[in-house]
This record gives C-alpha cells, structure tokens and sequence, in this order.
C-alpha cells in the first residue's frame, strides 16, 4: 500500500471511531433516559394504586347522598334553633311581665 492510501484508510477508521463513540454516547443517553422515565412511571404507578386504595369503597353517588341529608339536617336544626330562640324570648318577655 501507498503512503496516501494507508493515510486515508486511518483517516476513514478515524472518522468511524468518532462515529462510533458518538452512537454510543447516544445509547447511553438513550438508556438513562429509559431508566429515568421506567422509574417516573412506577412512581406514578404506586400513587395511583394507593389513590384507588384510598377511595375504595366510596361510591360518588354514595357521598352525594350523604352530603344531601347533611344539608337537610342542618336546615332542620337550624329552624330548631330559631323555635328555641323564640321560645326563649317568649319566656323571657312573660317574666319581664311577672317581674313588672
């Protein structure tokens, strides 16, 4: 071989080199991201899982219902509330009159 032909082919086997180290780098990169996103959804995953465990057993419908008769009751002690009130007043006012 020529000194010329040697020279190119080093030349040529340079170049793929850093080809080659480049893909590498590349697939490295690749990987790690792999790794990172493979984790991040078995993170998200596991808080799913223990999200459903929390509600499990908790029918929406269930609650909404509930609510509803919380709100009823409340209103009904809210109006007992108002009758005790004016009854009270009505006592109070009758022994102001008995005092008077």
């Amino acid at each position: 071989m020529t000194e010329t032909s040697s020279l190119v082919m080093h030349t040529d086997l340079d170049r793929l080199a850093e080809r080659v180290e480049k893909a590498a780098t590349v697939v490295q990169a690749l990987r790690d991201e792999r790794d990172r996103v493979t984790r991040e959804r078995d993170e998200v995953a596991q808080r799913l899982k223990d999200l459903e465990g929390r509600l499990q057993g908790q029918d929406a419908t269930a609650l909404v219902q509930e609510l509803a008769t919380l709100r009823k009751e409340q209103r009904e002690w809210h109006g007992e509330r108002r009758e005790v009130a004016s009854r009270i007043e009505t006592l109070v006012k009758k022994l102001e009159r008995i005092e008077g």
